[in-house]
């Protein structure tokens, strides 16, 4: 009897070692566990107060260049540090669009984007995105651009410029973007559309551009030019061009009858952590509610930036 109470004995304290070592070891490996997310979350605040910073550095300078305007010597040494800038920026963007789609963090970007301008109604825009200080893309056609399509007692040459000084993306829409005139009928027809943008907005803003979109969008390319489609987007990676579709919008493209339909193209479109977002400068009813988008999309931890060359979202 006595033994055996010896030998129940021994077991009890044999089980409370056991448990003992085991309640250390799960204590150890969960705050090991709590030690790697924290350090996992820390790294990506790192990233996101980087990028956000370098943001705000790249407006600051692009402000600066404006107010330089005039003095050219100091203008041109500017000018290398808001490319240097601009270049760190999309750097870090482009780690973050691989960390969003790896769902190593919580944030999500949102690429907003204009078509067909520019416009009388553009420099409206620009007032948005400057006091929101959000830098966006602009996809430019040169066609009937000299007096502004939608004012004709106003000339919007001197906007793509304006679009460029104020740190945005200019990008290539093509020349003329008559979609149903000749446009694609052929790669020639189309590359040669492109080349004549690409030329303009060069003279016109001493930018070069190397992100394009299809009139239409890449559907409109294959429905409309078939086979020949993938003959444009061979020449245009041999030219040095990535194109980009859309995956957000308002409709502002075709007829929408109110800023509360567009709010609820809009609001109902976005459903993805990287957002190219479609919309057009001539719009007063996109103009309406930009300021309401920008909002909402920075409540929803989407950080704004313009499109880049590199970004995960440009056809390459």
């Amino acid at each position: 009897m006595a033994k055996n109470k010896r030998k129940a004995r021994k077991s009890n304290i044999f089980l409370t070692v056991i448990l003992s070592i085991t309640v250390v070891l799960i204590a150890s490996l969960g705050g090991y566990n709590c030690y790697r997310i924290t350090k996992y979350t820390q790294k990506n605040e790192k990233l996101i107060v980087k990028l956000q910073q370098t943001k705000e550095k790249y407006n600051k300078k692009v402000e600066k260049g404006k107010e330089l305007s005039t003095d050219i010597e100091k203008l041109n040494n500017l000018d290398k540090e808001i490319i240097d800038t601009k270049e760190e920026l999309f750097k870090l963007a482009t780690e973050l669009e691989k960390k969003i789609l790896n769902k190593e963090t919580n944030y999500k970007i949102a690429y907003i984007t204009f078509d067909d301008g520019p416009y009388h109604s553009t420099d409206k825009v620009l007032e948005i995105l400057k006091k929101y200080n959000v830098k966006a893309t602009f996809f430019t056609i040169g066609l009937d651009k000299d007096t502004c399509y939608d004012n004709r007692n106003y000339s919007c040459k001197e906007t793509y410029k304006k679009i460029v000084d104020n740190g945005h993306t200019i990008a290539n829409h093509t020349y003329s973007h008559q979609i149903f005139n000749g446009l694609y009928s052929s790669a020639n027809s189309f590359i040669t559309q492109i080349e004549k943008q690409e030329q303009l907005i060069q003279e016109r803003t001493g930018a070069k551009t190397n992100i394009m979109r299809f009139p239409g969008g890449n559907g409109t390319c294959h429905a409309i030019a078939g086979s020949q489609c993938n003959t444009i987007k061979a020449r245009l990676k041999e030219k040095g061009y990535g194109w980009i579709d859309w995956t957000a919008q308002d409709g502002d493209g075709g007829y929408v009858a109110s800023t509360d339909v567009a709010w609820k193209n809009f609001t109902g479109s976005i459903n993805e952590d990287i957002e190219v977002v479609l919309f057009h400068d001539y719009s007063g009813i996109t103009i309406s509610i930009l300021p309401s988008v920008i909002e909402y999309l920075q409540e929803r931890n989407y950080i704004l930036l313009p499109l880049f060359y590199d970004s995960v979202k440009v056809n390459k």
